[in-house]
């Protein structure tokens, strides 16, 4: 069972909705939904932060080793950019936090997990761009030839594909099973 799962009755999960019917979903009230979802948003956001917040210290501490002051103006660039789109994913990732904490208390639940929704989104997008371009910094220096543009480009794709095309697709999917029944 996965850290979201929680069995409430006799074999329903509230992570995934079903009563262990194949094909069927009981109602979930508005309530359950939305505690359910931000509980969801709280183990998702444990785990990107955790990983950005390493990655970010690591590239904060790259600026000041002696091998540093003698990266091309390139790599300083890719430097600069990745440490940028760090940040920027540390803050998305991290801004859930600071709105429950702001609106604890005033019945914004609805509100606060749609805004947490939007913000891992785009948190997750900073995150494989920072990965990318800390990817491409380290290929570049170790294999200093078009072979780390590539390597790095298809890391790249194969994060669009995991962290994008497929979730889309299992959506779209599950969307049409939907409708055909």
């Amino acid at each position: 069972m996965a850290m979201t799962e929680q069995p409430t009755k006799a074999g329903t999960c509230t992570s995934c909705g079903t009563d262990g019917a194949p094909g069927h979903e009981p109602p979930e009230p508005a309530r359950e939904r939305v505690n359910r979802r931000w509980n969801e948003i709280l183990q998702e956001t444990r785990v990107a932060q955790t990983g950005v917040q390493i990655l970010f210290g690591f590239l904060l501490s790259v600026a000041f080793t002696p091998v540093f002051r003698d990266l091309p103006t390139f790599d300083r660039a890719v430097y600069v950019i990745t440490v940028i789109l760090g940040a920027a994913a540390t803050g998305s990732l991290i801004a859930p936090v600071s709105i429950h904490r702001f609106l604890s208390g005033q019945r914004m639940k609805d509100e606060v997990v749609e805004a947490a929704g939007r913000l891992m989104m785009c948190g997750m997008v900073l995150l494989a761009l920072t990965i990318g371009c800390t990817l491409l910094l380290i290929l570049h220096v170790v294999l200093p030839s078009l072979l780390g543009e590539l390597l790095a480009g298809g890391v790249m794709l194969w994060f669009a594909l995991c962290w994008y095309v497929l979730p889309l697709r299992l959506r779209r999917r599950s969307a049409r099973r939907g409708t055909d029944a």
